[in-house]
């Protein structure tokens, strides 16, 4: 059941990196209209809050620095700067690279034993490495919603 979840976030995020993939560096970076944020935001913060989720809310390690940009894509916060290309790449690597290294922990069973914690976003209380990772596909796809919504107002989509 686990493996299936693992497979049905790294389809989410493909998804994702295709809408991505579509668009310029100057749309990423846009906020449209109606909006606090932007397209690259919204996937950003996806990777950020997984690894904070999966690592930290859980008690596996004791704080956020193991995760790169945390401070610029954590909850609360919106785009302050203009991403570069590199960013946009380096981001790209990280949606994948940061679930196989989860499900490559999670394989070990350095999640067998986790801090119980409710969540921010819906108040549901996460007992088990496979309630965060359920939660995350949730958060995954609620945030490529707003980033598709985004696309529309900027590519003027009725």
């Amino acid at each position: 059941m686990t493996q299936h979840i693992f497979e049905f976030i790294i389809n989410s995020r493909k998804g994702f990196l295709r809408l991505i993939d579509d668009l310029s560096l100057e749309e990423l970076n846009q906020i449209p209209d109606g909006f606090n944020n932007n397209i690259f935001w919204n996937f950003s913060h996806i990777v950020v809050s997984t690894q904070t989720l999966s690592y930290v809310r859980t008690g596996i390690r004791a704080d956020t620095s193991g995760v790169k940009y945390n401070e610029d894509y954590k909850k609360d916060t919106k785009p302050t700067r203009t991403v570069t290309q590199e960013e946009v790449y380096e981001f790209k690597t990280l949606a994948l690279s940061t679930i196989e290294q989860i499900q490559s922990d999670y394989d070990k069973g350095i999640f067998n034993t986790i801090t119980p914690y409710s969540t921010a976003t819906y108040g549901s209380e996460m007992n088990t490495i496979e309630e965060v990772l359920i939660a995350t596909l949730s958060h995954d796809n609620l945030h490529w919603g707003y980033a598709q919504a985004q696309r529309r107002v900027i590519k003027n989509i009725k």
